[in-house]
């Protein structure tokens, strides 16, 4: 018999623990404090003050057509666990609609609610699925316009968030649109991760020094890159680097020492993998 295959296993209960928190999400804080939402869940939201339709019922036929439309241009486990994830989304709305917290001021619900929603759906996007709706859309957004995922979705929301004006009323559409902010932060955090590691790009005639001491005092690797002035057309070695956050004042204070005229670039570096780092592996 063949042995389950582990990284499914935590994908599967990484959908349903982000569904779980998604549905818990809207029921305790956006349909109680009469907020808007992003995407689908918007549009049932807004027909559920409208009509008093199901929220977990239109979620389920809207997203099971966009499936149908937009498969094509995700991947087949994308499809499938965004499958799961539409009917475990439609199941849990039903399940905690009756549920309720006693919190009444809105500027606190927007914010909990958008941690809340945006811990959901980060852990949804991070296993490779979608919540289906402006999740598909910022799928085919990041796929083929090399957009971030996390503020395709954003920018998808806030066209549904900005028509339900309307409905909602002006402020609380702010607060909406301050609780999708959130989230997009909190997915954003979730999805890529809060990796406080700084890539550096170092340019100097004293390369070899500083590439030495950086070895040797910060214990980290150093590249060399070749290249050269395009004014001057001189050859030059780049020395290229990552350390921690916490390493940066040391290395500029070996720039300092070693030559305070060599050109540096500080840049984000987020899921840095390989020796000294995570093992990409796990």
């Amino acid at each position: 018999m063949a042995l389950p295959d582990n990284n499914k296993f935590f994908d599967i209960a990484a959908l349903v623990i982000g569904s779980f928190l998604f549905a818990l999400g809207i029921n305790l804080f956006v349909i109680p404090q009469h907020f808007g939402e992003g995407g689908v869940t918007g549009v049932t939201i807004i027909l559920y003050y409208l009509f008093q339709w199901e929220p977990w019922l239109t979620s389920l036929l809207i997203n099971s057509f966009l499936i149908i439309v937009g498969y094509r241009f995700l991947g087949k486990l994308t499809t499938i666990y965004t499958v799961i994830v539409v009917a475990l989304l439609s199941v849990f709305l039903h399940l905690t609609k009756t549920w309720s917290i006693s919190s009444h001021e809105p500027t606190i619900n927007a914010i909990f609610g958008g941690v809340i929603i945006g811990l959901g759906i980060g852990l949804i996007v991070r296993v490779g699925g979608t919540s289906a709706g402006t999740g598909i859309l910022a799928k085919i957004a990041n796929k083929y316009l090399s957009w971030n995922v996390s503020y395709a979705l954003l920018f998808f929301d806030l066209i549904v968030v900005f028509a339900s004006l309307f409905i909602i009323g002006f402020e609380k559409m702010m607060l909406t649109i301050l609780m999708l902010f959130v989230a997009t932060k909190v997915m954003d955090f979730v999805v890529e991760g809060l990796n406080p590691k700084k890539a550096i790009t170092i340019v100097s005639l004293k390369q070899n020094e500083i590439a030495e001491r950086i070895s040797i005092e910060l214990n980290r690797g150093v590249t060399v890159l070749t290249g050269y002035g395009y004014y001057t057309k001189e050859p030059k070695e780049i020395l290229y680097t990552v350390i921690t956050k916490q390493e940066v004042p040391a290395l500029k204070k070996i720039i300092r020492k070693t030559d305070k005229d060599a050109f540096v670039t500080i840049h984000d570096a987020r899921d840095v993998f390989g020796e000294g780092f995570v093992d990409i592996s796990k």
